[in-house]
């Protein structure tokens, strides 16, 4: 398979026309059904989120937070494939999905605590308000085993293929074109593939592991690897919010359906660092950021409502939400209490442990050894 013989869904071209590409003609009812206040909550959601990202991203680099992997650029793969989930549906992040838990109900504070080291997950996955979304995971690829393993569960309890699309749940899991060359990866769709688990396999390929090309990883699209386990794979334009989202509502109806697991690639670009501790620059240029900041998700949307009619005023009051929203952000974020030495040994096990107390108790009296109580 070659990039040539994958088709992309495209439903925007980068100046904001509707353009809809030959892939995307099964998928264009489902954008037609959309409201135009559906519509402009996708650009909105956009906005915010990167109002937040920069906002963290300066927190970091003022010494407020050890790390942050920024999203700039992502954020239409996000917000559709967010927007596409139904409320009772499963969520599995990587790391850098922060339009996507927003989204699904989870404090943005929440994943600062993570990345300022005084949360060991940053919020409750089991609280309705975080809208049935997993804690970030570091560990490439693992939270496809993860999902594999849920949504497996979900077919072998009768949580899925009933025909009910208000009962019947999913899952989605996201990870880059880095962890798809991880084993864990592979593992989770033999296993999803094998047991028709409801699981869709989002892939956000944003052209670099760190500072590894795609290309060098793969010498064929990355959605041909899902079809290599008989798992149906969509490519679709990463940087076109309609066209994830009408990808991702339609394959997550299948699943949900019970028709098996199905698999997205997105195609889209880290216009940032990978983290607040990569330099970019030192293994790609800068005629390659350009290029695709000329594809940018956000000018793309803009430019769509624009055409449609959307007023000035509408633009203004999102861009005074975005900036309220990172204000707020920061406030919240430099009042962060420490956590207290205890935290370290809460949630270790789901029941009080022995070992466990021992140590605890050790901890304190050693504390306590030290002049004023604290080492």
């Amino acid at each position: 398979m070659t990039t040539t013989e994958t088709p992309l869904v495209r439903v925007l071209e980068a100046d904001g026309s509707f353009a809809p590409s030959p892939a995307s003609e099964q998928y264009l009812p489902v954008i037609d059904a959309l409201t135009d206040a559906e519509l402009e909550q996708f650009y909105r959601d956009m906005v915010i989120i990167r109002a937040i990202d920069t906002q963290a991203t300066n927190l970091q680099r003022q010494g407020q937070l050890a790390l942050w992997p920024p999203s700039r650029g992502q954020e239409a793969a996000q917000v559709g494939s967010a927007h596409a989930a139904r409320r009772q549906d499963t969520i599995f992040p990587s790391y850098r999905e922060h339009a996507v838990t927003r989204i699904r109900g989870v404090d943005p504070v929440d994943i600062l605590k993570v990345m300022r080291g005084i949360s060991h997950g940053g919020w409750d996955p089991t609280d309705s308000k975080n809208g049935n979304t997993r804690i970030y995971t570091l560990v490439l690829g693992s939270q496809t085993l993860h999902a594999a393993g849920y949504g497996m569960g979900l077919a072998f309890d009768g949580k899925t293929g009933s025909g009910d699309p208000e009962r019947d749940e999913a899952v989605v899991v996201y990870y880059g074109d880095g962890a798809s060359s991880q084993g864990d990866v592979h593992e989770a769709m033999v296993f999803a593939a094998s047991y028709d688990a409801p699981v869709l396999f989002f892939l956000q390929n944003n052209h670099w592991a760190i500072s590894v090309p795609v290309e060098t990883q793969s010498k064929v699209p990355l959605a041909g690897r899902g079809a290599g386990y008989g798992i149906p794979s969509v490519r679709v334009d990463g940087n076109d919010v309609l066209a994830s989202y009408a990808v991702s509502r339609a394959l997550l109806d299948e699943s949900r359906a019970g028709l098996g697991p199905r698999a997205i690639e997105a195609v889209t670009y880290r216009m940032g660092a990978h983290t607040t501790s990569d330099d970019p620059t030192k293994y790609r240029g800068s005629d390659e950021e350009q290029r695709w900041a000329q594809r940018d998700p956000i000018a793309r949307m803009r430019a769509f409502l624009l055409g449609r009619g959307a007023g000035e005023s509408f633009f203004a009051g999102v861009d005074a939400e975005a900036a309220d929203a990172a204000e707020d952000l920061r406030a919240r974020t430099v009042e962060l209490p420490a956590p207290g030495r205890g935290a370290i040994f809460d949630h270790v096990y789901s029941e009080p442990h022995p070992l466990i107390a021992e140590q605890k108790a050790w901890l304190e009296q050693y504390e306590a050894s030290f002049e004023g109580g604290a080492a």
